[in-house]
Order: C-alpha cells, then sequence, then structure tokens
C-alpha cells in the first residue's frame, strides 16, 4: 500500500514537472535577460519561495514515505505489545486533561472560568445543566443589504407549515414567523376603482368630497418631484459666455509650471533693447494729446540748411567740380527793356502754342514804367526748388568710368581642340533588342559589350563589329535592370538583375580561352563548397537574405551558373575592385534595399537596418576600404573597417539619380533627375564644389573614365550624352580643371526618356549608351 502511495506521489511530482514544458514550448525567450536587476531580483526571491516550497514537499513526503517504510517493515509488536503502548501514551496525554461534561472533549485541569463559553444551572430534577450562549452572529459590514434569518428547514415542502403559524426554523432553533398578508377588506379596497381626482379628503368650506382637476393634480406632481411648478421655464438656458473678475482658486490645469515663466527670454531681451534705443534715440516719444502736439509744432521755427557753410576754398584741381553758379541777368530780365528785346504779336502767339519743355525760356519781356509796377514773379517757388535740386545733385568730385570688357572677367578656358582626345561622332549601332535598353557595360579587355533590356534577355556584342555573339533569356516578364562586368581579368563573369534575382554567367565567346573560361566556372562554383561545409551561418528563426543556388539545367547549358534570390526587386549592381564582393541596391527593400555579397562564400549581408531615406545606388570606394551609399538627397561615407560614417555629402539636389567616383579618389560626381550635375572634392567639402546645367530633362548616369584619361560624362533624357574634360591636379592646392568638350547626339526620345546608361571603354577614349529607342551606340 505504502509502495503505491509512492508511486502515485511521484507521478504527480512527474506530471507537474511536465506541464511547464509543454506551456512554454513555443515562447520566444529573445530579449528575456535584458531586463532590470529589480525584475531580476524579483524572479530570485520566486526562485527561493518555490525551492523552499519545494523542500517543504519534499521533507513531507519523505515523512509520508518514512512512515509507510515502518508500516512495511517486518518489526510489527504483537496485541498484547499494543495496548499495553497505547494505555502508556493515554496515561501520559490525559493528566494534564479532565472530562468537565459528557460528549465534550476533555479541558485542561487549570482553565479559568472566563475562558468558557458555557454557564453551569441546576434544572428542575436538581442536576447539573450546562448552558450555552445564543449563536449571535455579529454583522460588521456597512452593506445595507444584510439578509435576514436564514430558514434550516432543508428541502421540506413548506405546504407542510400552511396549519402553523411560523414557516421554519433558524440557526439558533427559533420560530421563524410567517410574514402578515392582507385581510379580505383590504382586498376589497383594492379591487374598488377610485374615481379620476379623488383625494380621500373633505372640503371644509362645503364637506363635500375634495376633488381636484387635471391642472391642480399635474401642479402637485411637479411639486413632488422637486420640478418648477410653471412648465414653460426652461430649467437648461442657453449659456450666455461673459467675462468674470472673480479669481479661480482652483487651477484649469494640474500641469507644473513651464520653464519659460522663471527663465529669461532672449527673445523678449532683444524686443526691450530694441525700445530702449528708439527712445534714446528719440523715434518713440511719451505720449501727448494731439492739442499739445498741433501747438509745438506751430511753436517749432523752421530751420534752413546751407549746404556749402563749411565749405574751404580750394585750389584749382582737375578733380574738383565746384558748386554750379546762375548766371548773371540780361538785359530781357529788365522791368523796362529796350525795345529789340521785346517780342511782337507774332512770336507771342508762337510761344504761348509751344508746350513748356519746349520753350527756349520760361518768360516774355515786358516793360514796366517804373520798377514799383513789377508784379511778383509767378515761377519763384518752382524756380528756387529747382535750383536748390541741382545743387544737391551736383557731383563734387570727379571720378573716371572704368571701361571692361565682361568677357575679360571669366576664366580662360582651353580650346576643345586642344583637349583631344574625347568621343565625338557614332561609329557603331548595336540593334537587337525589343524595348528599351535599360544597361549597358564593357568588359574589363574591352573586347565585349554586355547589355540588357526590357524583353529578359542579356546579349554580348563584339564592340567593334557590332556582331551579337551570345545571349540568353532569363524571365519573359521582368525587365534587365542592370548588366555589369566583374572588373578583374582573371575571369570573365557577368552579373545580371533580373527582378528579385541576380545571375552569375559566364558568356561563350570566340576570344575567351578554354583555361579562362574554366576559370570563371570555378570560381562560381567554389561558394558550394563553403556553404556545404556548414561555414555560413543563420540565425536561428531568421530568415535569410538571400539564396544562392542553381538556376536550372536550361540556363547552366547557356552559361547562367548561379542565381541569387534577394527580397525585392533590384536596380543597381557595383562590383569591388578585388571582385569578390558586389553591391545591390533595392530602392523599394526598405530595411534590405543595399545588400553586400560574398561570392567565394556564397553569402549575403545586409549593413544597414535601417536607413534615414530610400536607397538609390552604392558604390565602393577605388582605393580604400570605403562604401558610398546614395539616397535621395545625400550621400553617406561608411569605413568598412571601423564599421563607422565618415562623411555625409550634401549635393543640394532634390533627388539622386547616380553617382561615381573618380580613379582618384578624392573628387566625386553626381547626377540628380532635376537636370543638374555637380563635382564633388572629398577634401575641400560636404557642399559641391561645381554645379552645371547642360540638359533640359532629367540626368540618368554619370561615369568617370577608368582607364586614366581625364574624361567623364553624362546621359540624360533628352536624348544626348555630355563629354567633359575633367583633369584632377597631383597638387591640391590647385582646383579641377572642368570644361564641357562635345554633345553627342543620335539617340530618339520614346515616352519621354532618352539615354538610360552609358560606359567607358576601359584604354581608349571611346563609350557606349543604352538608350529608350531600343539601340546601343558605340562612339569614337
Amino acid at each position: 500500500m505504502g509502495s503505491k502511495l509512492v508511486d502515485k506521489k511521484r507521478k504527480s511530482r512527474v506530471q507537474e514537472e511536465s506541464e511547464p514544458e509543454d506551456e512554454f514550448a513555443n515562447v520566444d525567450f529573445d530579449g528575456v535577460l535584458s531586463q532590470s536587476e529589480d525584475e531580476l531580483g524579483d524572479l530570485s526571491s520566486d526562485d527561493e519561495d518555490y525551492e523552499a516550497q519545494e523542500q517543504d514537499d519534499s521533507e513531507s513526503e519523505g515523512s509520508e514515505d518514512g512512515e509507510d517504510d515502518d508500516i512495511l517493515s517486518d518489526d510489527i509488536p504483537s496485541d498484547v505489545d499494543g495496548e499495553a503502548e497505547i494505555n502508556k501514551l493515554m496515561k501520559d496525554q490525559f493528566d494534564d486533561l479532565e472530562i468537565t461534561e459528557p460528549g465534550v472533549d476533555p479541558k485542561p485541569k487549570h482553565e479559568k472560568e472566563e475562558d468558557r463559553n458555557y454557564r453551569i444551572e441546576k434544572d428542575a430534577n436538581g442536576n447539573e445543566r450546562y448552558v450555552y450562549d445564543e449563536i449571535d452572529p455579529v454583522y460588521d459590514s456597512d452593506d445595507s443589504d444584510a439578509q435576514g434569518p436564514v430558514n434550516t428547514i432543508g428541502n421540506i415542502d413548506l405546504s407542510f407549515y400552511d396549519s402553523y403559524p411560523h414557516i421554519g426554523y433558524d440557526i439558533n432553533g427559533k420560530k421563524i414567523m410567517r410574514p402578515a398578508t392582507g385581510d379580505a377588506l383590504q382586498s376589497l379596497l383594492d379591487s374598488i376603482e377610485v374615481p379620476k381626482g379623488w383625494t380621500g379628503l373633505t372640503d371644509v368650506n362645503t364637506g363635500n368630497p375634495l376633488n381636484l382637476s387635471e391642472e391642480e393634480l399635474e401642479l402637485v406632481r411637479r411639486v413632488q418631484m422637486g420640478l418648477v411648478t410653471d412648465e414653460l421655464h426652461d430649467p437648461y438656458p442657453e449659456t450666455v459666455e461673459y467675462f468674470t473678475s472673480i479669481e479661480e482658486k482652483m487651477p484649469l490645469s494640474a500641469a507644473p509650471e513651464p520653464k519659460r515663466r522663471f527663465l529669461p527670454s532672449k527673445n523678449e531681451a532683444k524686443q526691450v533693447m530694441k525700445l530702449v534705443r528708439a527712445i534714446r534715440e528719440g523715434r518713440i516719444l511719451p505720449y501727448k494729446p494731439p492739442e499739445d502736439r498741433e501747438r509745438e509744432l506751430e511753436e517749432e521755427e523752421e530751420v534752413h540748411f546751407d549746404l556749402w557753410q563749411n565749405e574751404e576754398p580750394q585750389e584749382p584741381n582737375v578733380m574738383h567740380i565746384p558748386a554750379p553758379k546762375l548766371p548773371p541777368p540780361g538785359y530781357d530780365m529788365s522791368y523796362n527793356p529796350p525795345e529789340e528785346y521785346l517780342p511782337t504779336k507774332e512770336e507771342r502767339e508762337e510761344w504761348e502754342k509751344l508746350e513748356p519743355e519746349e520753350r527756349e525760356k520760361d518768360y516774355i519781356p515786358q516793360k514796366f514804367t517804373s520798377l514799383r509796377k513789377v508784379p511778383a514773379w509767378d515761377n519763384l517757388v518752382k524756380e528756387r526748388f529747382e535750383r536748390s535740386m541741382d545743387l544737391y545733385l551736383a557731383p563734387r568730385v570727379r571720378k573716371n568710368r572704368l571701361n571692361i570688357d565682361p568677357n575679360s572677367l571669366l576664366p580662360k578656358l582651353p580650346s576643345p581642340s586642344e583637349l583631344r582626345p574625347f568621343p565625338t561622332v557614332g561609329q557603331t549601332i548595336f540593334r537587337g533588342h525589343e524595348g528599351r535598353v535599360r544597361s549597358v557595360a564593357i568588359d574589363p579587355s574591352g573586347v565585349a559589350v554586355a547589355s540588357g533590356g526590357d524583353d529578359g534577355t542579356v546579349r554580348v556584342w563584339e564592340l567593334l563589329t557590332g556582331r551579337q555573339v551570345w545571349s540568353v533569356k532569363l524571365s519573359s516578364d521582368e525587365s534587365v535592370n542592370a548588366v555589369r562586368w566583374r572588373p578583374t581579368k582573371d575571369s570573365f563573369i557577368l552579373a545580371a538583375a533580373v527582378g528579385e534575382d541576380i545571375f552569375l554567367m559566364v558568356p561563350n565567346h570566340a576570344s575567351v580561352a578554354p583555361a579562362l573560361d574554366q576559370a570563371s566556372r570555378e570560381i562560381l562554383s567554389a561558394g558550394f563548397g563553403y556553404a556545404a561545409n556548414g561555414q555560413v551561418h543563420n540565425a536561428p528563426g531568421k530568415e535569410p537574405s538571400a539564396k544562392w543556388d542553381r538556376p536550372g539545367a536550361k540556363l547552366e547549358d547557356e552559361g547562367v551558373l548561379l542565381r541569387i534570390t534577394v527580397r525585392s526587386t533590384v536596380k543597381v549592381i557595383n562590383w569591388h575592385r578585388r571582385g569578390d564582393h558586389f553591391a545591390t541596391v533595392s530602392p523599394t527593400g526598405q530595411r534590405s534595399s543595399v545588400a553586400i555579397h560574398t561570392l567565394s562564400k556564397h553569402m549575403t549581408q545586409i549593413p544597414f537596418r535601417k536607413l534615414s531615406g530610400l536607397a538609390q545606388t552604392a558604390s565602393f570606394h577605388p582605393l580604400r576600404p570605403l562604401f558610398f551609399v546614395a539616397t535621395q538627397r545625400t550621400i553617406r561615407c561608411y569605413d568598412l573597417q571601423k564599421l563607422e560614417l565618415i562623411k555625409v555629402l550634401q549635393p543640394g539636389a532634390k533627388w539622386i539619380s547616380s553617382f561615381d567616383i573618380h580613379v582618384g579618389g578624392d573628387n566625386l560626381i553626381v547626377g540628380s533627375y532635376d537636370k543638374r550635375l555637380l563635382w564633388h572634392d572629398l577634401d575641400l567639402s560636404n557642399r559641391p564644389y561645381k554645379t552645371m546645367r547642360f540638359h533640359s530633362e532629367a540626368v540618368r548616369t554619370v561615369r568617370f573614365h577608368k582607364g586614366g584619361l581625364p574624361l567623364f560624362a553624362d546621359a540624360s533624357d533628352d536624348g544626348t550624352l555630355q563629354i567633359f574634360h575633367g583633369k584632377v591636379p597631383n597638387d591640391q592646392l590647385e582646383n579641377p580643371t572642368i570644361v564641357p568638350v562635345k554633345v553627342l547626339k543620335g539617340h530618339k526620345v520614346v515616352n519621354k526618356l532618352g539615354v538610360l546608361d552609358m560606359d567607358w571603354h576601359p584604354r581608349e577614349p571611346w563609350c557606349v549608351s543604352a538608350g529608350a529607342d531600343g539601340t546601343i551606340r558605340l562612339w569614337m
């Protein structure tokens, strides 16, 4: 029996321990350990309580197991020995107890009478009787819904008590009386219909029953309900807003006083100083009634100023201009001029017909017999005013005017003929794509050109002949957004982006040696062995950033050997200079918009979990371990060794389309959709060194020549390419020389799209361009 009990307890313990495992089987505990120390303290105290409880349970369990073991042992005493042991125990336990009444537990011998809950009385026969106090349950609750006595008759039907005045008994054994009911007279009165308006009162004056009308009853009802007796009274009139001078003791808000209440405001101090300065200078005057101001203006005397009162006589100088003087009056201005100065009747009429501006003189000579008959001069005020203006506006010093040709102020740029070589004419047109050609690239050897377009195909052409040598269709629904060659000459690998997939392929070309082809295939397949050895680990519970696999037998036969699937559509591909890493940009990818892929390990990493702005393009530095990421308005430079942000470039463009880094690594050009081309000097400032506007539509792409020639170009939606001579001097004190040398025209604009991409030849001053008209052009 004891072994069964032990087994049951052990099974219950096992069940209790197994239940928590099922309960937390699917719970994620990630981040639980990052709680505060207080929470950890609470958890530790709970664990201690739980361990103490477990210890108590184990001790009690052990004691029970011990008892069972004792019972199951072979040393079971006989009946005689058992009775002796029992009598001994009873004697030891009951020595200090005495039985005071039958049917009641024994009490201690030395119990006090105050501790008893009964009293001893004599019954009618003279015997002792123990009388207990009635059970009076004290109801200490403040609740007004206290229950009455509870009937304790159980499930007995109350019909058995119809002949008795009570209906049962309470917990104390007392009868519960039947509740009172109305008599027959009351039921009769209830059945009688009371007339309308009857009150049961008698009129004192007439002695007749007092009946009330409808209006009086309504008045009594409103008084009883606490309403206003007048029905037309509106207890809730519309609120009339008004301002009161009563100080409100209760604030409208219990928020603490803001900091500006007890800190002086700098803006207010400036305003006060402006007012003080204006008062000191007399621009702000104290208030005066209008009558006083008019009186002061009348009392003020007119003040006249002499412009030349402080003028000192100067020696004659070529550069000095004295004040102009009026000419002396002539005979025609006399009040009694000679007859020959007086005009005739015809001359007077002719003078009056002329406009005031066309008259030679403002007056006509007149003759008076005496000076006292000369009237006042009508134009005196006007003449004095013009004289004052002449004196005021007259120059005092002669200044020599500089005659400078504006063209001489412009910097002297070299002639484009002196800056050759650069592409000038279209040499070859490549046709074969259906729809737009979105991307174009020349391989590092300069022999082949790769292109991708809306038809979902990647084509490889011979650069000089324009002949198509290889093509593969990667998708029938998605377009090829980007094609880029691996930049090293030890392989012949092409990367192409189609939707969310990135394909790595080795095109078949006559110029590719078998050894080079085999080396390229080994480079692409080396990563599968790295992944098979288990050296690529993904975080548990997280989806991989990208999936590396083979594209299928059909594509493998055509040279497509590797496929990488990411989370969103890829628009840009840029290789690292060593060819083991390349970056892809998905503008719609949000957190995973920028990804760095490692070819030798078949590994994809997302460097940014949160990027401010939509990523547009990304590129590696040509010399140093730096990584540039362009958003809509800024370009950020990161150090891949220190893993930190170094610089933020602000080109000032509304939407950046592309950028490229000079082979020297110190200069950068940016193209934008708002028709601008910007040159940045990374050592000078984060603002552009020069801004150029040569296009009427958006600039799609910009490229530096990677072969050492001082050339760069941009492609625009207006269907043209602008070729620039951009020489970066070795002396850092000199500024770079930027000269536009040629505009290449040839592509047609289709649906407001012109040239979508371009690339330079690795050695020669040649470039290729891809247009929305479905053609690829070679410029030489």
